[in-house]
């Protein structure tokens, strides 16, 4: 598979504001042919991209129906989408998946989403797990058909131990993967064909280096100690008006608490063979008792840069 990163990134260069640990760019480019009605929900795997999807439903889902409800975590396709699900290939495709190559979907994804747009009547929220790059000479992302997007990042210690859990192998291999530049997930399965991640770092710091659509970084950390500061600031920057009311309840049906319930109920229809449960703990800082001093130190030495960059590391470490 050929792969050529996009990236401009200066592993010197900080947060525009550590102090609300959110990033918001501006600069809008030209819109190309589609309307550009993506509003992707982006972030490397067990980063929050699901708990904002539930927070965003519950929002949209309050709004269209004027009163306050709880909303369906299997319902999540009715306010979000996935560029990834394997029915949008199928349909495109002459011949059985089995025979399709990772070329052939890296040539189609630019399509897909350009379609994704296009039914779209009003922005739609698409989750992804790309990094921005180009794959076999092709985008993982259509920009063209981007209005903007929510980039969801968490630090790497915990998400190696939620992401082992997730995909049922080590923390050691988990490890491995996080560090891999050339990291995709499997070519298909029966819900999804395979997406192009990157390593942890180059997956963040793609995202912090698109400047030609509004992009709004969020930390997981932030979301868990401020969620109505936080939470708030992905409304105001997606300008949609609602109550502090609504924006409370919302919080509340997006809690862990709440979600893990529904799970525990109804299931996840989102939720891998490999876990056995998609909603596993939620907390942060658990590789201060979960993870070996080994672990830790390759971790620190491999994602450092991105890191210091997002808050997680002194730069006197």
């Amino acid at each position: 598979m050929k792969i050529v990163h996009v990236l401009a990134f200066n592993a010197g260069e900080k947060l525009r504001s550590m102090n609300d640990r959110c990033v918001v760019l501006m600069m809008v480019g030209d819109e190309g042919s589609w309307e550009p009605n993506i509003i992707w929900v982006g972030s490397y795997p067990k980063s929050g991209n699901t708990w904002t999807r539930i927070f965003l439903s519950n929002i949209l889902e309050n709004i269209a129906a004027e009163k306050t409800v709880e909303y369906s975590i299997n319902s999540l396709a009715r306010w979000s989408k996935r560029d990834a699900a394997l029915r949008h290939y199928t349909r495109r495709l002459d011949k059985p998946i089995e025979q399709v190559t990772a070329a052939e979907i890296a040539a189609l994804r630019p399509e897909i989403q350009a379609s994704i747009a296009r039914e779209a009547a009003v922005p739609i929220y698409v989750k992804t797990h790309n990094a921005v790059a180009r794959v076999e000479g092709f985008p993982t992302i259509n920009f063209d058909v981007t209005k903007g997007a929510i980039y969801l990042v968490r630090n790497p210690l915990d998400v190696a131990i939620s992401y082992s859990h997730h995909l049922g192998i080590s923390v050691d291999e988990t490890i491995e993967y996080m560090a891999d530049p050339n990291a995709t997930t499997s070519i298909y399965n029966d819900k999804l064909i395979y997406e192009f991640m990157s390593s942890w770092s180059l997956n963040v710091a793609s995202w912090f280096s698109v400047s030609d659509r509004p992009v709004l970084i969020v930390r997981y950390e932030d979301m868990i100690n401020a969620p109505q500061r936080t939470f708030g600031r992905i409304i105001s920057f997606l300008g949609l008006e609602v109550s502090d009311a609504q924006l409370n309840q919302a919080i509340e049906n997006a809690s862990f608490g709440k979600v893990s319930q529904q799970e525990a109920k109804h299931g996840f229809i989102e939720r891998p063979t490999s876990s056995t449960r998609f909603f596993r703990s939620g907390k942060i800082g658990q590789w201060k008792t979960e993870l070996s001093q080994a672990q830790i130190t390759r971790i620190i030495q491999t994602h450092s840069a991105m890191m210091m960059r997002c808050g997680y590391l002194s730069e006197r470490c």
